[in-house]
């Protein structure tokens, strides 16, 4: 009984404390740490969406590049923040554990928010702007890179583990903690969009009406927040033990089934080679059950006669065990829901780019003042996560339960399923959004508008549509990647996860090309793609899901019931119907149904184009008739202004003979008067006679000045000396004298140069107006 109650107190799954010693229940995990986890992600998400959401912006406006720059340099920055979590999610399986990883990154992280919010702020950091833009200095702009790229590398840690970090807080040996675990991924993805929510409005109103650095201080602040809490809850974290390199393994199976490619593999499971411990050689994950798919792996676990005379050594890259084995067929098994992953990825896309080219050409107007940007309207799809996620949990599930009978209401597999049926419907919306909006364009003759007077809001469905898709899909796909990923391999399988958005990105550029032209995409594409994605969905195995030796099994997939009414034979019974068909049968029937369904999807792809074509015909017949009447229109505007012209011109031509012959050009000259050049030259002389007398009077008037200066000069002297002196008395009365009569004179002279001034006057007008006569003889000439 001490044992039993031993083992009621520590976690069964392998995790362990801060310290290194076995997790005990009561004291660590469950939500009393996910509280911790939740703030961290919330802040964290804020801080990323914060910077990241406008920086296409900042690199327009600040660091003066042109758009497509800003752009090209923003997607790449994006797409390395969906490849560096493969480098974390490595890091944290192999060496440091998701909690170390973490750590680390975060730091690195914080030290990339501060360094961009420097960049903004500092002088000397940040570009200096004016009038003419901004002039960013080489050592500005690769200070904002070396920012922004330690900011990817950051995420890179925190990406793949925090969501994997969250749910290693629950036993899957305890059925209360396993079912706690599916409502965790829910206020884990409601706790992405808060932060994103808050960043998407308040911080970009910052960063474009207050100013850079507090748009990029804050977000820092908010990284910081999340770095201590999830310090402060440490004593409470339960930690899974790093198992190795999981590429180095995979890689041993790989390289020891091709080396035995002509090595038969047994019947009997147990002839395949495993540890004799109760523990699984790889460290922190348990063992796993053999299952029957990928056989052809299996030959890396098959023993032989080079392997008996080791005496015990075993080469890992000849010779694997059936763990080891089985964590590969775990990762190639996941590939398909990976694949579907992109596919509603790029639905999720379509908020940036559709839906957005979409309402730019609708009324934006909210009021008689304010104008919504078409971006903005992603907010939609913000809440609806945070109202679907609540719901979800808290009203779908225990609903769910009570006609499924499963604890989580539904499979992984059937959430994300329900998830693309939902996107289905939003995509079908979108296209009919946009086959009313050209029906619109077309009735209304609005070819030549930037805008229709259509609200844009007519768009919020759509939007309102993805989001719930994302609450069943994605939170699915989160859970799913976790609960089917080996022990030590999970947060390299939560990566993987993370990479369907790139997939995405990059399909959704092909579906952009394709819908340069028509908007057939739109509505057929992505349809055609969800339809395949849940084909993929249907067509996987679900007897992939690992059993686990000692440990209780995982809950298996029920085996599911092929019912196929278009291939079932009118002569069976009822019996016959209730019993599943051999696997041949079976596997031909399905081929059959898909075959009717590829006819059925050409039958209606040959109707729509047979549609889309007459569409098209009838649109070039009026395209053409609209411009052979624009042409006649040009033609006869251009006649008619022809006309003007040569009438104006005539006019002006009447006009002209008119006043020559009337005389009017002769009117206004005036009778001409000989003019005297010898009085002329006479008037000139004296002019510079007085010119000559004012520069010697001016002469005078300085020499006069200096005198006087020494004089005062002397009086000074005078009266600082201590004994008087009578000689320079005479001296400055002698001078004083002679200034005086100087003063007297020049006052005389000055008199008469101004009466001489006054008399030149008159005489200096004359000769101007002699001047112009001449010049006007000249002209006449």
């Amino acid at each position: 009984m001490a044992a039993i109650g031993e083992d009621d107190i520590y976690t069964k799954d392998g995790t362990v404390n801060i310290h290194k010693k076995p997790a005990n229940k009561a004291k660590t995990g469950s939500w009393k740490a996910c509280r911790f986890i939740l703030v961290t992600e919330c802040c964290e998400r804020l801080a990323y969406y914060g910077m990241s959401t406008n920086l296409v912006n900042y690199l327009r406006i600040r660091l003066g590049q042109g758009n497509v720059t800003a752009s090209n340099n923003v997607t790449n920055w994006s797409g390395t923040c969906y490849v560096t979590p493969l480098i974390g999610a490595f890091v944290a399986d192999s060496y440091l554990g998701r909690f170390w990883t973490i750590a680390t990154f975060a730091t690195i992280y914080v030290i990339g928010m501060a360094l961009l919010t420097l960049s903004a702020s500092v002088p000397g950091l940040k570009p200096e702007c004016n009038k003419n833009g901004c002039h960013p200095s080489s050592l500005q702009t690769a200070t904002f890179f070396v920012a922004i790229y330690l900011i990817a590398l950051g995420t890179g840690g925190i990406k793949p583990c925090v969501s994997s970090f969250g749910a290693d807080q629950f036993d899957d040996n305890d059925e209360r903690e396993k079912r706690k675990k599916s409502s965790f991924f829910n206020w884990f993805y409601l706790s992405i969009n808060i932060g994103a929510m808050i960043a998407s409005s308040v911080l970009v109103w910052i960063q474009m009406n207050v100013g850079w650095g507090w748009g990029f201080g804050i977000p820092a602040v908010s990284m910081a927040i999340a770095v201590a809490f999830f310090f402060l809850g440490s004593r409470l974290y339960r930690l899974q033990i790093p198992g190795g390199s999981p590429l180095t393994r995979i890689f041993q199976v790989l390289v020891a089934s091709i080396r035995k490619y002509n090595v038969k593999v047994p019947t009997d499971k147990s002839l395949l080679y495993e540890t004799a411990d109760a523990e699984s050689s790889i460290q922190g994950s348990r063992k796993l059950e053999h299952t029957d798919k990928f056989r052809c792996l299996d030959k890396a676990a098959v023993e032989t006669d080079s392997h008996s005379s080791l005496k015990g050594v075993v080469n890992p890259w000849s010779l694997c065990t059936v763990t080891q084995v089985e964590e590969l067929k775990s990762i190639v098994g996941l590939l398909p829901i990976w694949a579907s992953g992109i596919v509603f990825s790029t639905v999720n896309s379509q908020m940036g780019t559709m839906f957005v080219l979409q309402g730019n050409t609708m009324d934006q107007q909210m009021g008689p003042n304010f104008k919504i940007p078409s971006a903005s309207l992603s907010l939609f799809n913000t809440l609806s996560v945070i109202f679907w996620a609540p719901v979800y949990d808290q009203v779908i599930i225990p609903l769910a339960r009570k006609y499924t009978r499963n604890d989580r209401g539904f499979t992984q597999l059937q959430r994300m399923g329900i998830g693309l049926v939902i996107a289905t419907f939003a995509m079908i919306v979108a296209g009919l959004l946009e086959v009313a909006r050209l029906d619109y364009v077309r009735r209304n003759n609005y070819y030549d508008q930037p805008t229709i007077p259509m609200s844009i809001f007519w768009q919020v469905p759509q939007y309102f549509l993805v989001g719930c898709a994302e609450v069943f899909t994605n939170i699915g796909q989160l859970e799913f990647f976790y609960d089917q990923a080996p022990d030590a391999m999970r947060s390299l399988c939560s990566a993987l996860a993370l990479t369907t958005h790139a997939g995405g990105h990059y399909l959704t550029k092909l579906t952009s090309a394709l819908a340069d032209s028509a908007t057939l995409p739109l509505l057929f594409l992505s349809i055609f793609f969800q339809q395949h994605a849940m084909i993929s969905l249907k067509a996987i195995r679900t007897s992939f899901t690992p059993n686990y030796g000692p440990f209780p099994e995982r809950e298996s997939f029920k085996k599911r019931r092929i019912v196929l009414s278009l291939c079932k034979s009118n002569s069976s019974d009822n019996s016959s119907q209730e019993t599943p068909p051999p696997e041949g049968d079976s596997r031909k029937q399905e081929l059959l149904v898909r075959i009717a369904m590829l006819q059925a999807q050409k039958v209606r792809l040959t109707d729509y184009l047979d549609e889309r074509s007459a569409y098209l015909t009838q649109f070039a017949e009026e395209a053409n008739a609209e411009i052979d009447q624009i042409g006649e229109n040009a033609l006869k505007e251009l006649d008619e202004a022809g006309t003007r012209r040569v009438k104006r011109v005539a006019d002006f031509e009447g006009q002209i003979e008119k006043d020559r012959n009337e005389g009017l050009f002769f009117k206004n000259l005036r009778p001409k008067t000989p003019v005297d050049k010898a009085t002329a030259r006479e008037e000139t002389e004296k002019i510079r006679e007085l010119t000559k007398k004012s520069a010697a009077s001016v002469i005078r008037r300085n020499i006069y000045l200096a005198l006087i200066a020494l004089v005062i000069l002397g009086i000074a002297d005078a009266s600082i000396s201590s004994t008087f002196d009578w000689r320079k008395v005479a001296i400055l009365g002698v001078i004083l004298m002679f200034t005086g009569l100087s003063s007297s004179l020049n006052s005389t002279t000055s008199k008469k140069r101004k009466e001489g001034a006054r008399s030149v006057t008159p005489k200096v007008r004359k000769l101007t107006e002699i001047n112009q006569q001449i010049l006007m003889g000249k002209q006449e000439e």
